[in-house]
């Protein structure tokens, strides 16, 4: 795969979150509910990040670390699949709780489904081999136990929230990625 398309498509995830998180402010002036916006807050949230992270890690990860990755991305892909089946056959429900949303949708397994989901999406990060992105795995492991700790009902929303904001680790692993792209055209 192409450098750059690999860089960008993994680079547009703070995009990615950005736009999830506007989404969730259609959810939360709408009051919650069974609406659009709250079935596009699921999609985004469950199912799409859980393949998106891995895959982008992987096609970014240096080619020593892809070996080890497969796993990671193998297991966002498996727990893809039933939270698609979810999305599509039972209604999700969003409640706004004090200063949070509780997303609701019946889930067969969910703790399997959760782990699953952190270990394809906070674990390709910590398998990476980047230095800036086991720093951003770090960061979100931290977060999701944050956000779990803090709004168990919530954790959803919080941890996704969490997640636009380490966004920002992003930033500086693309400056660096473009600096590094830059030296050889440089010297040559």
């Amino acid at each position: 795969m192409e450098k750059a398309f690999a860089d960008t498509a993994f680079a547009a995830l703070p995009l990615l979150l950005g736009a999830h998180q506007i989404v969730e402010s259609v959810v939360w002036s709408s009051g919650g509910g069974s609406g659009p916006a709250t079935v596009a807050w699921a999609v985004v949230a469950l199912p799409l990040l859980a393949v998106w992270v891995p895959a982008g890690v992987w096609c970014v990860a240096p080619a020593r670390a892809r070996p080890r990755l497969a796993v990671p991305l193998a297991v966002g892909v498996a727990t893809a699949v039933p939270l698609v089946h979810a999305l599509a056959t039972r209604p999700v429900t969003a409640e706004i709780r004090g200063r949070t949303v509780g997303y609701m949708i019946d889930l067969a397994h969910p703790a399997l489904l959760v782990a699953g989901y952190l270990l394809a999406t906070v674990g390709s990060l910590l398998l990476s081999g980047d230095r800036r992105l086991v720093v951003l795995g770090l960061l979100a492991a931290v977060g999701a136990a944050v956000c779990w700790t803090l709004w168990r009902l919530e954790f959803i929303s919080t941890w996704c929230a969490f997640a636009a904001l380490c966004s920002v680790v992003l930033l500086d692993w693309v400056r660096a990625r473009a600096k590094s792209s830059a030296r050889p055209h440089q010297n040559a």
